[in-house]
């Protein structure tokens, strides 16, 4: 079963209507972002999440803080999942110690054989950790939720070595196509499933069951 991230929640009673639509993640963006909420934010949708009873878990998107930010968030907001989407090199990740969600943009520059070769280094030196690897687009300097897809194919042969989540442009319209190419371990939308920036939950809807229906069609 591809696991389904929603990434970009904003409030308790959205995140906790997606986590019963049935998203897997839920994602609370702690970066600058449109999407950005603060701490304490974060910490009440948690806390709404784990008391919903829901089998969802919930991810924190940091960029480049500092590693006692980051882990003193992670403690209070009782995070699953601390997604990295900046330029932390592998062995930040590895002193952070927690499971982890590695950003790798990529570009037509920047090959298969090459993405393998990153991951295959970060899978050494983060051997005892349990790790996810999200593939997104490169645009400019952005660090997400640019509403791009990139050129999938790259991702196919990545994601046959490495448990991978596709990212970037993906919409209830397009998905199920990412599935069949990728056959990735997990799929993050944001933007794709929002109306004037605001999280839909019909779009959040189309959007899961456009995923397993790809899901059904390939058992």
């Amino acid at each position: 079963m591809t696991m389904i991230k929603i990434c970009g929640m904003k409030n308790e009673e959205r995140a906790v209507a997606a986590a019963r639509a049935g998203a897997n993640i839920i994602g609370l963006v702690l970066a600058d972002s449109p999407r950005r909420i603060t701490p304490e934010q974060a910490e009440k949708i948690t806390a709404a999440l784990k008391k919903s009873k829901l089998p969802v878990e919930i991810a924190g998107i940091f960029v480049n803080e500092p590693i006692g930010r980051v882990r003193s968030i992670a403690d209070t907001c009782g995070l699953d999942w601390v997604q990295l989407s900046g330029d932390e090199p592998w062995e930040y990740c590895r002193e952070l110690a927690r499971p982890i969600i590695k950003v790798v943009r990529l570009s037509p520059a920047y090959t298969p054989g090459a993405a393998s070769e990153n991951l295959a280094y970060g899978s050494r030196i983060l051997d005892r950790q349990k790790i996810r690897f999200l593939l997104d687009s490169r645009s400019g300097e952005k660090y997400g939720g640019t509403g791009k897809t990139f050129d999938w194919p790259l991702a196919e042969p990545v994601a046959r070595q490495y448990p991978v989540i596709i990212a970037g442009g993906l919409t209830p319209a397009n998905v199920g196509e990412a599935i069949k190419t990728i056959r990735p371990w997990g799929v993050d939308v944001s933007s794709g499933v929002e109306t004037k920036g605001v999280k839909d939950m019909v779009k959040i809807m189309k959007f899961i069951a456009a995923v397993r229906r790809a899901d059904d069609s390939a058992t």
